[in-house]
């Protein structure tokens, strides 16, 4: 595990209060029953603003706190937890763009309205329905920007939108030009295709030519450790439940099958700490960050994806059921492992990565 700071630890153990005590698996299915197409509750987005995560990674004089990416990852390792449905994700990565390319002016406009929660941002990518950020057909005319961007996270919510096209990084938003087409996933969160119509678009011309990875970089990282999050929830529900589960007037942890598997999950999950963390401080120190993020996201993917197979598998038939919480981290995983990178798009870009 990382070495955390007295500031670090009083960051992960106060998150990790609000999560159980504010935000349980409870409010995320009424986030869910509501039906809102912004699948959040913002008293509870504005209440983390109020604490601070908003702005972790925003510098001090834009009215953050500029902790950095190892503080952020811990603050929403503990929300992936517990499935707290918010935008915090997305506008950090947004904010992170606009930090690494933004001019003065950009800067000063935008991040203290989105660390103070004033404005809630996200970043378009992708335009099919896998992540290649090498088929980006988005335009921009004029300072006019047009194309559509498919599965954009947290849109419904969004105040701006971070939006690639062809020449690089574009600040654009909501109003006039822009649309949404709600897509209905399986982890019954925010996501919507946008349509961008001669949209006003502001460049983020400081970034150099990286910046669109540099971005994605960072969207992987935080991805992975909500995934991180998730994963531990899972293994110690799963845990709890093969403890107090009784089969043939047994209970199932003192079947040593079943104790084998939970073995090789807990040693997963080690190896995925170790990676995600790796990733997060890569991203803090400047140093290797392509490859620390690609193996982070690509290891994440890895274990969520046998973590909540494995959840549902020892729960048994209601696994699947609504009244356990188990399925809805199943059903998340499956969303997020596509999200900036499957495994296979991952492990492709660490062998080109390798060959430089």
């Amino acid at each position: 595990m990382a070495v955390l700071n007295e500031e670090q630890e009083m960051l992960r153990d106060m998150a990790r209060e609000w999560a159980v005590n504010e935000s349980p698996v409870t409010e995320f299915r009424k986030v869910r029953a509501s039906g809102e197409p912004e699948a959040f509750n913002r008293d509870a987005y504005a209440t983390m603003a109020e604490m601070g995560w908003a702005g972790v990674i925003i510098p001090e004089e834009h009215g953050g706190s500029d902790f950095g990416f190892m503080s952020a990852g811990l603050v929403v390792e503990e929300l992936g937890k517990t499935l707290t449905a918010s935008p915090l994700v997305m506008n950090t990565v947004a904010a992170s763009a606009i930090v690494l390319g933004g001019s003065d002016e950009q800067k000063a406009n935008w991040l203290p309205k989105l660390a103070s929660g004033e404005a809630i941002a996200t970043i378009a990518v992708d335009e099919g329905a896998t992540h290649d950020p090498s088929k980006i057909e988005t335009s921009v005319s004029g300072g006019k920007l047009s194309g559509t961007k498919a599965f954009v996270h947290e849109a419904h919510g969004a105040d701006l939108f971070v939006v690639a096209a062809k020449d690089g990084l574009y600040l654009v938003e909501k109003g006039d030009g822009v649309s949404l087409a709600t897509r209905k996933l399986t982890d019954q969160r925010s996501h919507a295709d946008v349509t961008f119509d001669g949209a006003a678009a502001d460049k983020l011309a400081n970034g150099g030519d990286g910046l669109l990875d540099d971005v994605l970089d960072r969207a992987r990282v935080l991805t992975a450790a909500e995934m991180l999050g998730m994963a531990q929830q899972v293994f110690d529900d799963t845990l709890a439940y093969l403890k107090q589960r009784v089969q043939f007037n047994q209970v199932l942890a003192s079947f040593q099958a079943l104790q084998h598997r939970m073995a090789d999950l807990f040693a997963d999950l080690a190896q995925m700490r170790s990676a995600v963390e790796a990733g997060l401080q890569a991203v803090d120190g400047g140093f290797g960050v392509a490859r620390a993020a690609t193996i982070a996201k690509a290891e994440a993917n890895r274990v969520m994806h046998t973590m909540a197979n494995e959840g549902i598998q020892l729960h048994g038939g209601i696994g699947m059921t609504d009244e356990y919480d188990v399925g809805f981290y199943l059903k998340r995983a499956r969303v997020l492992e596509q999200s900036f990178g499957s495994s296979s798009y991952l492990k492709d870009r660490f062998a080109k990565l390798s060959s430089y």
